[in-house]
C-alpha cells in the first residue's frame, strides 16, 4: 500500500489576495508607457494599468 497524501485546502484570505480591493474599486494604477499615443483621436494620452488585475484606464490630454 501507499502512503495516504493529505493535501493542504487553500484558505478563502489567501485565494482572494489582492482581487477584493479592486472588485471594490481601489486598484492600484500604475502609467503604462508602452501606449501614449492614441491613433484614433490623433493626441497624447496617459494609459493607466493596476498592477493588480491588469485593467486599464485612459486619461486624454
Amino acid at each position: 500500500m501507499g502512503e495516504v497524501v493529505r493535501f493542504k485546502k487553500p484558505k478563502l484570505a489567501d485565494k482572494a489576495r489582492g482581487k477584493t480591493l479592486c472588485k471594490r474599486g481601489f486598484h492600484k494604477w500604475l502609467v503604462d508607457k508602452e501606449r501614449q499615443f492614441d491613433v484614433k483621436q490623433g493626441r497624447l494620452v496617459t494609459v493607466y494599468r493596476c498592477s493588480r488585475c491588469g485593467a486599464l484606464k485612459t486619461l486624454a490630454h
